[in-house]
């Protein structure tokens, strides 16, 4: 087994990913109380730390072969990486602290497209050339899910920092249209993910149930087909599902079923009261995909004809599918917590990608 530490570490998407490829985590940091409960009930909790990663001491910190995650990026302000009092600055400052005490030989980052274009980035690049860091090499660029074998297209920011000689990111395995003779596949649609499932879920509800993890009472444990669970769309809603086949969007509902916003910007958000398509990746699951407003979130199953058509959004289960978790894997909290989690994580086929492609080097 592999050491590795997780930090900023979710529901656990990351971890799930490098535990498939037998990495085995020894210290894991979230801050999120129900974030925090999921990942523990699935790798244990005697190694999680729920709360800030300020609060974890320099003394608790083992060392790791790896360490994975990041702290979320503040945004894409003016910051500059000099200005390390500013809270902004704070939570990577914190991160660069734990790194340097673990001493991994690899580090992992996975962050928002937009990353290297951010201060935190500068501070990173600054750490490792004359810091904290220094001694690190470090490669990175943007990886497309969906690229390797995950049914979603979700274009995120990988870094790797190591001090065992410079390793690349990993090549793709998929392709939208692999040319003829490649060895790459083609990408993996939704249907491998999330069909056979109840076309019509039977509640609205998770199961009246609560656990305790870190002396707090939670929601959970729940998995498998109790996220499963529906919404009570309006009448004026299933009207304008009707109208949007595989592919399509808010373009194909009739004007006069659009809210006057939508009427008043006929241009962008086209992913908006999206349908998926059986075989294509679904756009990136958000932590508000239970609403068909807010991106490509209907459920692939229409036909032309009226028949068969399923017309909802996805269930958290789907989506949890689409983010690659397994039919095993436990959760913790509420509707909107559980959603939450499933949007912020980490694709689990992207992180098992990387996992296998450092292997080698440790």
């Amino acid at each position: 087994m592999v050491d590795m530490i997780d930090l900023f570490a979710g529901c656990g998407g990351m971890t799930a990913g490098f535990a498939a490829e037998g990495y085995a985590p020894v210290l894991s940091v979230e801050y999120d109380l129900y974030a925090a409960a999921t990942y523990a009930a699935n790798f244990g909790e005697d190694h999680t730390v729920w709360g800030d990663i300020k609060s974890v001491k320099k003394n608790a910190i083992p060392t790791a072969d790896v360490v994975i995650g990041g702290p979320p990026c503040q945004g894409f302000s003016n910051l500059g990486s000099k200005d390390i009092n500013d809270p902004r600055n704070q939570l990577w400052r914190e991160y660069l602290r734990v790194v340097s005490a673990a001493k991994p030989k690899v580090f992992v980052i996975e962050n928002v497209d937009r990353f290297m274009k951010s201060p935190e980035f500068q501070l990173l690049l600054a750490e490792t050339e004359n810091g904290s860091l220094k001694g690190y090499t470090l490669s990175y660029g943007h990886l497309n899910a969906a690229d390797f074998g995950v049914a979603q297209r979700r274009i995120r920011t990988i870094v790797i920092g190591s001090r065992v000689g410079r390793i690349e990111l990993p090549e793709q395995t998929h392709a939208r249209n692999p040319a003829a003779g490649s060895a790459l596949l083609p990408w993996t649609g939704t249907k491998t993910r999330i069909k056979g499932l109840p076309a019509r879920p039977s509640t609205t509800s998770l199961p009246a149930s609560t656990t305790s993890f870190f002396g707090e009472t939670v929601p959970g444990v729940f998995k498998g087909l109790d996220l499963h669970i529906g919404r009570n769309p309006t009448a004026l809603s299933l009207q304008r599902y009707d109208h949007v086949p595989p592919g399509g969007g808010r373009f194909d509902v009739p004007e006069h079923l659009l809210p006057r916003c939508w009427r008043e910007k006929p241009t962008g958000t086209t992913d908006v009261m999206g349908r998926m398509q059986w075989n294509f990746p679904s756009h990136t699951i958000r932590t508000e995909f239970y609403k068909p407003e807010k991106g490509a979130y209907l459920h692939p199953q229409w036909d032309a004809r009226g028949r068969n058509r399923v017309n909802r959004p996805i269930t958290h289960l789907e989506a949890a599918r689409l983010q690659g978790f397994p039919e095993d894997f436990l959760w913790c909290g509420t509707k909107i917590e559980i959603a939450r989690q499933i949007g912020n994580a980490v694709p689990v086929g992207l992180a098992q990608a990387i996992a296998r492609h450092l292997r080698p080097y440790l």
